[in-house]
């Protein structure tokens, strides 16, 4: 923002609440099978401009809970779609957002996760068994909200984490993939939860994502790419992690 500029905040809120409703436009069906990702987007951003109160929490979470699988313990991305681990983290996190995890067999939802776990300690996201350090992420994510990391073969999942880990310090989706600033974000957050940020190079991962800096100001994912907002979430986030940010 430029300097004595505010962020409009009400209206913010008003999009937030609004771009929901809107569930017959194009871009709400093509989007539909992320809606529960959607709504945790929205409100986390509620929750970080104070306005959590703008929504109906009673109505969120009885609609968190239609998506909910019980003979699996794990959540669909909306309502009759089949459950998958990042939607369950999304749940499981709008539910925390709300104080509500008390609506949850716990047990059983951690359950789903740890199922997901493989021999070589990495996560399938769901039962089809695509392999990705994002879900490794997930699953720490979601069983440290329910207090339930003791369920799996923690070394296991630091290894593979750590079997992904490139010569300049970044990670990739998967051992020899190209390090990624998305995927960077998931393997040290991944490891930061594990207890485990030993394991990466700090100085050499730090200039890696300094180096995502474009001249517009704005950062990449990777060499070469033009830069894009999300980035600044996961490059930020990441030297924040490692300790490598001015923002410390």
């Amino acid at each position: 923002m430029a300097d004595g500029a505010e962020l409009a905040a009400d209206q913010h809120v008003r999009y937030v609440v609004t771009v929901e409703k809107k569930k017959d436009s194009f871009e709400s069906l093509v989007m539909e099978h992320i809606r529960l990702n959607g709504a945790y987007w929205g409100l986390t951003t509620l929750d970080l401009l104070h306005k959590l109160h703008a929504v109906d929490a009673a109505e969120v979470v009885d609609w968190i809970m239609s998506c909910y699988h019980p003979e699996s313990g794990g959540f669909g991305g909306n309502v009759g779609h089949d459950p998958h681990v990042l939607y369950t983290l999304s749940a499981v996190q709008v539910l925390c957002l709300f104080d509500r995890l008390d609506v949850l067999d716990v047990d059983k939802v951690a359950d789903y996760v740890v199922r997901l776990q493989n021999e070589d300690g990495s996560f399938s996201g769901d039962i089809w068994g695509e392999v990705d350090t994002r879900f490794s992420y997930i699953a720490l994510c979601t069983l440290s909200l329910l207090h339930r990391l003791h369920k799996i073969d923690m070394q296991k999942a630091v290894d593979f984490v750590v079997s992904c880990k490139n010569l300049d310090g970044g990670f990739g989706a998967m051992p020899g993939g190209e390090s990624h600033a998305g995927q960077i974000f998931c393997c040290v957050g991944a490891l930061a939860i594990a207890g485990s940020l030993h394991h990466i190079d700090r100085d050499l991962l730090g200039w890696w994502l300094c180096e995502r800096q474009c001249k517009d100001g704005g950062l990449n994912g990777r060499p070469e790419k033009l830069a894009d907002v999300c980035y600044s979430w996961w490059v930020l986030s990441s030297l924040i992690m490692i300790d490598k940010s001015a923002l410390d």
